[in-house]
């Protein structure tokens, strides 16, 4: 029986927290600042949607540039600059109350928080042994998926018990934990390529050998946009609104439950045997959204949304950054995360618009033949290819 190098290391978990505390505070302000810029700021819905918005923005204009900046300054030393910077943005949204200042505040916070997660599921990639990365990367990416149900839950039980002043404390405690388990996280030893070229390039930008599985990733967070944005409002369109916090319950459950067993897949049997089931339990789920009338099929749909989004996700990340050499993780990361975020942006516009003009329902159907189309796609073109 061979000995397998264990993935759950003092560096490992150092760096599961910090990313946990990095992202419930970002789903906690998700869920509770449109509440705080319509209630105490008296702003409209198409403002407070701003928020995010511009976050997002920012975000998406500096990952490509942060697989350079990991280069040149260190992974660990610009993953501690994020940090402290982050760190800041949080504790200032105790003092700063114009919505100008908020909208600044909101844009400079999405810089940091690109530059962080970046950082850090670069280092993750480093940190885990190199035959386990499946299975590493997905429990990593666990921190995320416990974020998702934690940092809204937290924040929505404060600003209902207590006060936003409240919740913004909370966040900056959470916050400066965060950074200080991430002083335990080594720098990692990786061998530098010698006659680096000079000046800045595309290849500083993009690592072209991650694009095409970034690509698909893009059109995945495309569909998963339908559940980010527009969940809550189908959901009280179909009277079902007090089950949304259920879905996303549900939703996160299924993902920590199957983790472990997809990551040993993964390593085991290689990426088409969770990415295809990926493609099909994400289609069928956001398939019984929209035709879901009842709350059984409601929260059923959300096991598989779960399921599917849950498989494909950490799965792709894997990929993007096997694809390239141990060096250019950094940029594989950025190159996904980068087009993730594209998706994410694009698909929560273009989706709104569906909306609109044909309703929720074919909103949800557009999502999940979308992901029918990107399976066919990876089966018949990107799979094929490395075979």
């Amino acid at each position: 029986m061979t000995h397998k190098e264990p993935i759950w290391t003092k560096p490992f978990i150092s760096l599961f927290l910090t990313n946990l505390s990095v992202f419930i505070v970002f789903y906690g302000l998700v869920s509770t600042l449109p509440l705080y810029a319509k209630d105490a700021l008296s702003r409209t819905d198409e403002e407070a949607g701003l928020l995010m918005t511009i976050f997002l923005l920012s975000a998406i204009i500096v990952r490509p540039f942060s697989g350079k900046l990991l280069d040149i300054v260190g992974k660990r030393k610009m993953l501690l600059i994020g940090l402290f910077f982050y760190l800041v943005c949080t504790i200032l949204y105790y003092f700063i109350t114009p919505f100008t200042g908020l909208l600044t505040l909101r844009f400079f916070q999405g810089i940091w928080f690109s530059i962080v997660t970046t950082a850090a599921g670069s280092l993750a990639a480093d940190i885990v042994p190199k035959a386990r990365r499946g299975a590493g990367l997905g429990y990593y990416v666990m921190s995320t998926n416990l974020a998702v149900v934690v940092g809204p839950f937290i924040a929505l039980f404060i600003i209902q018990s207590y006060s936003y002043d409240a919740l913004f404390i909370v966040m900056s405690i959470l916050m400066i934990v965060g950074a200080l388990v991430a002083l335990l996280i080594p720098e990692v030893e990786i061998e530098r390529i010698e006659n680096r070229p000079k000046g800045f390039t595309w290849n500083d930008l993009f690592e072209k050998r991650a694009m095409p599985i970034a690509l698909l990733a893009s059109l995945i967070a495309f569909s998963y946009a339908s559940v980010l944005s527009y969940l809550s409002i189908y959901a009280q369109e179909k009277g079902l609104l007090p089950l949304a916090s259920f879905f996303f319950v549900i939703f996160a459950a299924v993902m920590l439950v199957t983790r472990p067993f997809t990551g040993r897949i993964f390593d085991e049997k290689g990426p088409a045997y969770i990415l295809i089931p990926g493609f099909l339990l994400f289609f069928f789920g956001l398939l019984l959204l929209s035709f879901m009338s009842t709350p059984g099929l409601f929260l059923i749909a959300g096991a598989f949304v779960g399921l599917g989004y849950g498989a494909l996700v950490p799965s792709m990340q894997t990929l993007a950054i096997q694809s390239t050499t141990y060096q250019r993780s950094g940029y594989a990361t950025a190159t996904f995360f980068t087009l993730f975020d594209s998706g994410l942006a694009v698909g929560s516009y273009v989706l709104g618009v569906v909306a609109v003009y044909f309703g929720y329902r074919n909103l949800y159907l557009l999502a999940s033949i979308l992901v029918l189309a990107v399976l066919v796609f990876y089966v018949f073109v990107i799979r094929k290819r490395h075979n």
